[in-house]
């Protein structure tokens, strides 16, 4: 089996496509998109439309639910809250209620597990950010393999025994009888400092976790973001990778 997952879209049309012409070229038996479609970026609508075409495995964000009304926004900085509101008001009806039929925890391939933030608690939108972190959530899936978003900051980290992970950021092979948390970035914010699109490939054939990345047109996601009137800050920091 070859599956490949992508998280945190964000509303970054360019970036999706990106992302989609490279899924195009590796030709996955899965695609798994691992929420927020919306947020941050200025076409919604159109994001999800062109997820709905890739993919019908999919679980929602905090910033999709919160687009809809379905999760407490009044956590989001003032930037964020700004523009989940703009996209409230944006969305289609239909696209709307789209999101909120979306689920919190796929589990539809044999061992793998897909959620936004953790398997443990997934409706509080916790972060895993450390091995000891990691270590705890562990606990909360028997699946070999649970991918994550959220924080969009890539990550692998492998359990090794009981007690030990061990993290890598760009891709590892895969070993019997360990277990893997993979964080796959952000296709449309990535927030490592590379600003390049970024998404997972897990390749069961080659025994291969691989973090992938790929270039879009991000003059052209800054200028729909300000053409919008959504916080420059938003345009700009796409270019930084943060």
């Amino acid at each position: 089996m070859n599956c490949v997952i992508i998280s945190d879209v964000h509303g970054n049309l360019e970036a999706l496509l990106a992302v989609r012409k490279k899924i195009a070229e590796i030709a996955p038996d899965e695609v798994l998109f691992l929420g927020d479609a919306v947020g941050y970026g200025a076409a919604p609508n159109e994001c999800i439309e062109v997820l709905r075409e890739m993919t019908g495995n999919m679980v929602a964000g905090n910033h999709d639910f919160g687009a809809v009304q379905m999760t407490d926004t009044r956590l989001f900085n003032p930037i964020a809250r700004e523009a989940i509101d703009w996209t409230s008001d944006a969305l289609t009806s239909e696209n709307r209620e789209f999101l909120k039929r979306l689920g919190l925890t796929w589990t539809g391939a044999p061992d793998i597990r897909g959620v936004h933030a953790t398997p443990f608690e997934p409706e509080r939108w916790h972060y895993i950010l450390s091995p000891r972190q990691a270590l705890v959530e562990f606990e909360h899936f028997d699946e070999s393999f649970c991918f994550v978003g959220h924080s969009h900051q890539p990550v692998i980290f492998e359990l090794k025994d009981t007690r030990t992970v061990v993290t890598r950021t760009d891709g590892m092979k895969i070993e019997p009888g360990r277990r893997y948390i993979v964080n796959v970035g952000s296709v449309g914010q990535p927030r490592d400092h590379d600003p390049r699109a970024s998404y997972g490939v897990c390749d069961l054939e080659r025994g291969e976790l691989r973090i992938e990345r790929v270039e879009y047109d991000i003059d052209a996601a800054k200028r729909r973001i300000l053409q919008a009137g959504l916080p420059p800050i938003l345009a700009n920091r796409l270019s930084w990778g943060e």
